[in-house]
């Protein structure tokens, strides 16, 4: 197996970009001050910048999801170390993981904070434990970048022991965010799946189920279009391509078809994950939500455990969705599409089918399983 080497630029890329993000947005309002007084001659180096400044926030799209369900696995500073050295900018973390907290204290590194399912009923509860859960994992971090709070991750509506409790706490954790100033920093949002859909096909004509929007997915979208969250979609074309009806064709899920596949009116699909993303964004015009964006907080491919899932596949499907994510989708062209890639590593650990345990784009000797180019 190839072994990847990070080039010596890379270690510092994060910080790099950053700064040049930051040097880049001043001296576009300076130059647009300029303009504003006629400054005329200024307008190609204004131009310039904006282009450039656009694809430096292009190139910044991807993160990657950290589990830590394994017994092998480095530690939480080696981890931390190894997404910079490979110019990862993004994470997602599925619980506030003190140590893992406190290894990305200063890293620049940008955060999806997760809430695990079993704690919904727990800060629904109390106002206090809400404000207490956000003092121990939030505000005691401060120079952690959250970006966003995952209140739960795939909630199953027909689970009464976490799906009645969603919505409440999403609004007990959202509070002492604002208060601590955090509000306009650190949006709280919750993870859904494509499960939820009750028409997948056309994009067009997405929708989620029926029986469950009053109860259940209205109100979600109601608290991210009044806070102006996110929503929050874990999005896999594999298991898509995988359920043998569907007859879907292997090309069409790895971004590697020749021509076009779906023709969805004016639209046309060449690949699964822009149908079942624009699918997702049809079903939010639906349900009033037609202004929210939409944030890929997981996809992947798996390398052992069932059909098509090989080293080769997911080497191929993962470099083809980081550059893709750049350019939006049929419905939302040139829109970049912040994206996470599950995950950092296989978990051991997991319970359940053989697949759930080879996500992993590194093994536990931090080496790459397969060749990656994350930017």
């Amino acid at each position: 197996m190839e072994t990847f080497k990070p080039h010596p630029l890379s270690i510092n890329r994060t910080k790099f970009i950053a700064f040049l993000q930051h040097e880049l947005v001043d001296c576009f309002l300076f130059l647009f001050s300029m303009d504003k007084l006629h400054f005329s001659g200024e307008r190609s180096s204004m131009v310039a910048i904006m282009l450039l400044l656009g694809v430096l926030m292009a190139d910044a799209q991807i993160g990657v999801c950290y589990g830590t369900n394994g017994d092998n696995l480095p530690s939480r500073q080696d981890v931390v170390a190894l997404y910079n050295q490979n110019g990862i900018q993004r994470m997602r973390l599925y619980d506030p993981d003190q140590q893992a907290l406190q290894a990305l204290g200063g890293s620049n590194i940008e955060l999806i904070l997760g809430i695990l399912n079993p704690k919904l009923q727990t800060l629904a509860s109390s106002q206090a434990e809400a404000d207490t859960w956000v003092q121990n994992n939030v505000k005691n971090f401060g120079n952690v970048k959250i970006k966003y709070i995952a209140v739960g991750n795939e909630v199953d509506p027909s689970d009464t022991s976490t799906a009645q409790f969603l919505g409440t706490a999403m609004q007990t954790v959202h509070p002492p965010s604002v208060n601590a100033g955090l509000g306009s920093q650190i949006k709280v949002s919750t993870a859904i799946s494509t499960g939820l859909l009750g028409n997948p096909f056309p994009p067009s004509q997405g929708s989620f189920r029926p029986e469950i929007r009053p109860s259940f997915i209205d109100p979600i979208i109601s608290f991210l279009v009044t806070n102006g969250s996110p929503l929050l979609l874990n999005l896999y074309p594999y298991f898509s391509y995988a359920d043998k009806n569907n007859n879907i064709h292997l090309d069409y899920a790895l971004f590697t078809s020749s021509s076009v596949v779906v023709t969805d009116g004016s639209l046309q699909y060449q690949n699964l994950f822009d149908a079942m993303l624009d699918t997702v964004y049809s079903a939010l015009e639906q349900a009033n939500g037609g202004t929210l964006e939409i944030v890929v907080s997981e996809s992947g491919w798996p390398t052992a455990g069932g059909t098509d899932m090989t080293v080769d596949n997911a080497k191929i499907y993962n470099n083809n969705l980081i550059q893709h994510v750049k350019g939006g989708t049929p419905k939302k062209p040139g829109k970049a599409i912040e994206t996470y890639i599950f995950a950092m590593f296989d978990e051991n650990q997991k319970t359940g089918d053989e697949v759930k345990r080879h996500w992993g784009l590194f093994s536990p000797d931090k080496q790459l399983k397969y060749p990656v180019t994350f930017n």
